[in-house]
């Protein structure tokens, strides 16, 4: 289960026994040969350390672009994963040579 903050930058998600956990938006994306839309996450607690995990989500906004708690779905295919993983490689790659 999700649900977003005030911060449109932080979702809640629940795990199976309830426990809740504050996750920050990395990026989201569109990628039209799939029609889905997609969000990158790590936990705001990794945000300190040097490598945080980055967890993918699938989401369908609704007619006004807006995204309810439900929404987020987990990634299906192992070429959703390959794609995913080559716009994150993309998004590191264009991140580090930005702080250059």
């Amino acid at each position: 289960m999700a649900k977003q903050t005030d911060d449109d930058r932080e979702i809640i998600l629940s795990d199976d026994q309830g426990n809740e956990e504050v996750y920050r938006v990395l990026f989201t994306f569109e990628a039209e040969e799939y029609g889905k839309s997609y969000v990158l996450l790590y936990r705001a607690a990794d945000e300190i350390n040097a490598e945080v995990e980055v967890q993918a989500f699938s989401y369908t906004p609704d007619e006004n672009g807006d995204v309810t708690s439900g929404d987020l779905e987990p990634i299906e295919t192992n070429d959703e994963w390959d794609m995913i993983q080559e716009v994150l490689n993309t998004f590191s790659a264009d991140d580090q040579s930005e702080e250059q």
